[in-house]
This record gives structure tokens, sequence and C-alpha cells, in this order.
């Protein structure tokens, strides 16, 4: 049997990274250029492969917003798609961005498009140290505010359930203490997992640090490896500030044959899928694992014709060690699996750049499989607090085309996961679910969250500030302690009970 036409496949792909020893990092724009041209010139055509380009898609950009960025971009490079898009935010979007367009371009809606991303961060950071701000072009003169991907719940507000650090692990806590594993074993674990993502980033020349750490390096808290939020350390968690670019282009079948392509260098997108959790921490009726994780996973893999057996190569998104875990148990994989959790490196050593990490791990995946013919792979993505996931099947053999229906995957998760209903304040007896300690730059803890069960089978989020109670919980298992709440000033706190 040929193959279908409109299988989508990736053509050409690049990375680009500036490291502060490298000198002054090009803006945004010029990184977007510079990779997207690399990506086109990457496919090895005969053809001309940035004049094919129907659809021009940038990732959001946290680094410098622009008046227009597609357009802009469009106008660099000199060509003129017909559809221009510029993303929201997000962990999973370089890899929705390129579901769409296998969607398209199954459809017959659409023969090539890019997808490309750039942050500056570090740059960014450097500059407003040094009282200085960036001189980048063409600068949104009334930029939108920062695009949160869904409004804040008011218990979160109230309890400053904000930042990422503070609730990631949240979901390692909850599985520890599901798996009964001893506190000081499973930070143990934690770096027994991501040391070997150490060794993938030193090898890669993309990879903000490409540095190999131990296990010891990476668990134990030092001056320059402080605890973040208890149990992962500064350099277990992601890294923001980076200065780094990467572009892919995706085609037809028959648009790559079309444009003399050559077959080695394609590497078909089999399957797809997005879903989501709900919404606000709290709601996960079972914080330990993710259903969301294995529907979009297990729909992505048959939708592509394959099994987890059938892969070759893995790219687990990897903000925290919870992300990883979660997967991995979606997947019924463990944690030491020999085809490893990552191409790149992960978000902790190769850099995660805004919401662009994934077409980094995309480029990379489709440098791993051209090397290893045959082959696939899986790339996933996180978005919100542990709440949305995407996926994407990739081979270097094409195989039937089915794309998923986004709807009636979220129906089916919706009907058998709902959410837990929240409270926002309470007075009274409550069992710890899970918690996290976040510590301060000195390393000392400052204060906890914790989320609860109530009598009534709602939930309820809390803050710790008793420094012996912190201590303890960082000691100790305290999940399933029972506990009492008050609340002072729309929030609540948290003491043992008596």
């Amino acid at each position: 049997m040929g193959v279908d036409p409109r299988s989508p496949c990736v053509i050409g792909v690049a990375q680009f990274v500036s490291r502060p020893e490298d000198g002054p990092c090009p803006e945004p724009l010029a990184m977007w250029e510079q990779v997207v041209r690399a990506a086109a010139d990457d496919a090895g055509a005969s053809g001309d492969v940035l004049g094919s380009v129907g659809s021009l898609q940038v990732v959001y950009c946290q680094s410098w917003q622009y008046d227009d960025a597609p357009g802009r971009l469009a106008e660099a490079l000199g060509i003129d798609p017909v559809h221009r898009l510029y993303s929201g935010i997000g962990g999973t979007t370089p890899q929705v961005l390129v579901n769409d367009l296998g969607s398209a371009i199954v459809a017959g809606d659409l023969d090539v498009g890019v997808v490309c991303g750039a942050e500056a961060l570090d740059t960014k950071r450097r500059l407003k140290k040094a009282g200085e701000k960036p001189a980048w072009s063409h600068q949104d003169p009334d930029p939108p505010p920062f695009p949160f991907e869904a409004p804040f719940h008011p218990a979160e507000i109230a309890h400053e359930v904000f930042q990422a650090y503070l609730t990631f692990p949240l979901w390692d806590v909850a599985r520890r203490a599901h798996l009964g594993i001893d506190p000081v074993a499973y930070r143990q674990a934690i770096g027994e997992l991501m040391a070997p993502m150490t060794r993938v980033a030193a090898a890669n020349p993309y990879a903000w640090f490409p540095v190999e750490r131990s296990v010891e390096d990476l668990v134990h808290p030092t001056a320059e490896n402080r605890m973040v939020a208890y149990p992962y350390t500064k350099y277990t968690v992601s890294i923001m500030d980076v200065d780094m670019a990467g572009a892919v282009v995706l085609a037809s079948h028959e648009a790559a044959e079309r444009l003399g392509v050559p077959a080695d260098q394609r590497v078909y997108l089999r399957g797809w899928a997005y879903g989501c959790d709900p919404v606000y921490v709290a709601e996960h009726a079972e914080p330990w694992r993710s259903p969301a994780m294995a529907e979009v996973f297990g729909t992505a893999l048959r939708a592509a014709g394959l099994g987890v057996d059938d892969l070759g190569h893995l790219d687990l998104y990897s903000c925290f060690a919870s992300s990883v875990h979660l997967a991995l148990d979606a997947l019924g994989l463990a944690a030491d699996d020999a085809r490893g959790v990552t191409v790149t490196g992960g978000l902790p050593f190769a850099g995660g750049a805004g919401s662009n990490y994934q077409t980094h791990a995309i480029a990379a995946m489709v440098d791993a499989l051209r090397g290893d013919p045959g082959t696939a792979g899986l790339v996933t993505g996180v978005g919100m607090h542990l709440t949305k996931h995407g996926a994407g099947v990739y081979s270097t053999e094409p195989g039937p085309v089915t794309p998923p229906d986004p709807g009636s995957l979220q129906v089916g998760l919706d009907a058998a996961h709902p959410p837990v209903s929240i409270t926002d304040t309470a007075d009274g007896p409550a069992t710890v679910v899970t918690y996290s300690v976040v510590h301060g730059r000195d390393g000392a803890a400052q204060s906890g969250l914790a989320v609860c069960d109530l009598p009534d089978g709602s939930r309820a989020y809390a803050r710790v500030e008793d420094p012996d109670v912190l201590a303890e919980m960082e000691a100790t298992e305290w999940v399933g302690t029972p506990v009492v709440l008050a609340t002072e000033g729309g929030r609540n706190t948290l003491r043992p009970e008596s």
C-alpha cells in the first residue's frame, strides 16, 4: 500500500542557543528568522520550501511583545503565508500547533506550515540587573496583559497558589505517599530519575546547561543548589531564563515529494492528541496520577497504530520531576527505562524556554529518529499546573493518519473524572491530601501549602507558617495527617490536631 499523500511529515528542524559567553544575544525576531531559514535548509529540498509555506505560527514570546509577530517574521523571511498565528502560552503549545498543522494537512487545507519560537529571557534578566532595557524592534505600543491560561480560583488567589514551583511538588508528595515510599528515599529517587537527563544535556550542543551531574549533586542542598520547594532543589527545576530558539517545518507527503525532500529527511507525524485534567490543583481527585495523561498518550499511540513497546525514543515534559513521574506511570514505564525520558536533557538542564520547550523537543526527536531509522518517538507536553496535556507520535515510517476527535476525548475525561469541589474558607477538622514547603533564597523554609480533605467531601487550601510544623513536614510523612483549619483574613491556616 502506498503512502497517503496527505500524511503530515516533518521535513526540517533547527535550533539555536546563545549563551552569555557567546556575546550579545540576537533579539527574538532575529532568532525566529535564523531558525526558520535553517529549518527550511535542513529539509535538503531541491524546491523552494520557504516559498511554499502556507501557515506561519509563532509561539508566544515572553521576552518581548512585537506589534505583529508573525507579520514581522513573514516580512523578514520575504514570504506571504495566508495563515499567520501568534499563540497563547503553555507547555503544550508547540505540539498543539504542530497537531493543528497536521489536522489541516490531512484535511487538504494546507501543504506546508512552520512552527517557531524563541526566548531571550536570560539577556533580558541581565539587562535589567544592569539597569538597562532591551533595544529591540517593533515593540507593541500597547501590549496586552500576560495571557494566563485560565483565571485563578478565588481560593487560589487567597492562598497565593500561583507559581509552578509551589504546585508541582504537590503531585510528587501525593505520589510518594500513595506508593508508600519514605520521604528521604523519594528525594533520592528524584535524583536517580534526573541524573541520566543531565548526561543527555551534556551531549546536546543546544542545551543551556551542558553539564553532567550526579545524583548527590542534584538532591543535596548547597548554597548553589538551595531547596526551592520541598522536595525540589534548584538544580531539579526548570530553568526559564535562557536565550534559545527552535523551528519545525511540517509538510504533506505529496508536498515533500514535490519539493524534492529526500526520503531520509522526513519524519512522519503519526498520531497526536490533547486533553485536560481539572483546572485547579485541589480539584484533582487523585493527585498522584493524571487520567488525562493516560488518555492523551493512549489516544495518540492508537492513532499512530503503535504501542508503548514500539517507541524507541521518549521526551517527557520535565519542568519538575512530578510531570515525568506521572507520565511514566501513565505509560506503564519505570524510571530507569532503557530508552531514557528525554532527547534534549529536559527543561532543568537543556532549558525550559518559556512556552517554546516542545519546539526544541520535537527538533531533537526528529534528529534522533533520523539517526535511528525505523523507530518511533513520543513527545509530551504539560500546561498550567499539570492540567493540560499534549502528545505527538513521530516515526521515520509513514502510517495510517486518523486525526483524533478532541471533543469526544475531553467529554469522556470530564465524565469519568469530575473535579472535587473547593471550599474557599474552612474552620475545623481536615485531613492532609498533599503539601509542599517553600524555601527562601537563604535556603530556610518560609511557608507551606497544603491541600486538605474536608468532612463534607470538598477540598480546601491551607497555608502553614509554623517553623516547627514546616520542619516536621519535610522530615516525616504528612499525607493523611488529621489537622485543624482556621480561617483568618480569608485565608485558611493549618495546625496539627491536638
